[in-house]
């Protein structure tokens, strides 16, 4: 598989949403570090540079330090993955359904963020065993440790909450967006950001 460079993240995210998740279902946006000496004039094109296949054993030779998954955009989630589970709030299902959604990576605030599609949610939650602890509740994410992002379905509109894995009850959340469109806003522009207790 051909491999294309760029020189900012900015332009590798478009490819990887407009181009490659309609194309594949799912768009990888690794950052690397290479040695100017693998491009023959030294500087990367602003459009990219496509590396072929035949070229990515000499392009690993090159790498100058370690390779990181930024971020990770998926297609359209199927209906069938919100069958069996609560409602969820109309802009979450929608964002769910686009074209490209976010599903993990490190955003411009350096935060990580990593979001569930609605039957993974379940299936984590139903191990969590947090749903006496938790009624209405809703996992929608974490960032990749112990905090998980949780609709609390109880409210009208949900507000978007973080909740640890150690918590005990509705008392422990954070509220870390009023609903789900302050939410989907702020991942998308990249400037969310935790909001601690």
């Amino acid at each position: 598989m051909d491999l294309r460079v760029f020189a900012g993240r900015g332009a590798a995210e478009r490819v990887a949403r407009e181009e490659i998740v309609g194309r594949e279902g799912a768009g990888f946006v690794l950052k690397l570090e290479v040695r100017r000496e693998f491009f023959a004039d030294g500087a990367v094109p602003g459009d990219g540079l496509v590396v072929a296949a035949g070229d990515v054993a000499e392009l690993n030779t090159q790498l100058a330090g370690t390779i990181v998954e930024a971020v990770d955009f998926r297609g359209a989630v199927d209906d069938a993955e919100f069958a069996g589970g609560p409602s969820l709030p109309a802009e979450w299902r929608a964002y769910l359904q686009s074209p490209s959604w976010f599903r993990r990576g490190l955003l411009a605030s350096g935060k990580y963020v990593w979001l569930y599609p609605p039957a993974e949610g379940r299936e984590i939650l139903a191990i969590w065993e947090a749903e006496e602890r938790f009624p209405g509740i809703a996992l929608i994410g974490g960032d990749g440790g112990l905090e998980n992002f949780v609709f609390d379905l109880r409210q009208d509109p949900a507000p978007v909450l973080m909740v640890s894995n150690a918590s005990e009850s509705w008392a422990d959340a954070v509220v870390q967006a009023p609903d789900a469109a302050d939410f989907i806003k702020r991942l998308e522009d990249g400037t969310f950001d935790l909001a601690v207790g």
